[in-house]
């Protein structure tokens, strides 16, 4: 049965057990059996803060090169994303002892950033490889040209094309690492090839799963009335990567909300 059709059928068999799922989630309401996870004012302002407070500890530990690069990168027309999410990238990589990393993205310039000084870090650099995937031709030469400025061991590959008609191209398991962000359709085209890129042991990172990042963003996830294409597909991928058996997933509050997806090995 294809993949899709499984999980389809995984999720109908979430509605037959009264589990709710966050693609029909209209109210806002996620919890098992569609009860709310509440919170009094207090407790909802020191989460607030806390994410602020963790954001602005990343921005204030980057380097004082990432430090510049991040005003250059602001300069490009391109919004550099969360500090905590490209670090958390870095960190990811370098706890996989990541030798192929792929990302998609719309202008990913700190997070391309974050990665390659995080995999310049571990043995073997020269070994390494970043391969950084934007349909943007802007995009693409505004990380180009920022990242030429530094001195890297880590290779680096930049391809200016659309994640449908470039990620069938690559190997099957020849990655330790997939990270997608930027656009909706970046989502819509990776997802499916991630699972046959990705070896055992490898994660898939979706990064802004709470569709704040897109500039038709009404609030996304956290505004059940959002129904932009990208709050609709971080809902529905969300639900996907519960139910897909092939991952072990999780989602995290780390930047504009991340879902981590660890590649499980085949079963005999």
């Amino acid at each position: 049965m294809p993949v899709r059709a499984r999980l389809l059928n995984a999720l109908s068999e979430r509605h037959r057990r009264g589990r709710g799922t966050v693609a029909d989630d209209s109210e806002g309401r996620c919890g098992q059996g569609g009860a709310a996870v509440t919170m009094n004012r207090r407790e909802f302002t020191n989460i607030a803060k806390g994410w602020e407070f963790i954001e602005n500890a990343a921005l204030v530990n980057e380097s004082d090169d990432l430090t510049r690069l991040r005003e250059q990168a602001g300069e490009t027309g391109f919004t550099p994303g969360s500090a905590s999410q490209a670090d958390f990238l870095a960190f990811e990589a370098r706890q996989l002892d990541a030798r192929s990393v792929i990302i998609l993205g719309t202008g990913a310039i700190m997070e391309s950033l974050h990665l390659m000084a995080g995999l310049d870090r571990l043995p073997d650099a020269d070994a390494r490889q970043l391969t950084v995937v934007d349909s943007l031709a802007a995009g693409a030469s505004a990380i180009r040209e920022i990242i030429s400025g530094m001195r890297f061991d880590v290779r680096l590959r930049i391809v200016n094309a659309k994640a449908d008609v470039f990620l069938p191209r690559l190997n099957d398991d020849d990655y330790d690492l997939v990270i997608i962000s930027g656009d909706e359709q970046n989502y819509a085209d990776a997802y499916d090839q991630a699972h046959r890129l990705l070896r055992a042991g490898g994660v898939l990172m979706l990064c802004d799963a709470l569709a704040l990042e897109n500039a038709d963003s009404r609030g996304g996830l956290l505004n059940p009335s959002d129904r932009c294409g990208k709050a609709t597909r971080m809902r529905q991928l969300i639900d996907f990567a519960m139910a897909d058996e092939r991952f072990s997933s999780s989602v995290v509050p780390i930047g504009t909300g991340m879902i981590l997806s660890l590649k499980l090995p085949e079963q005999a």
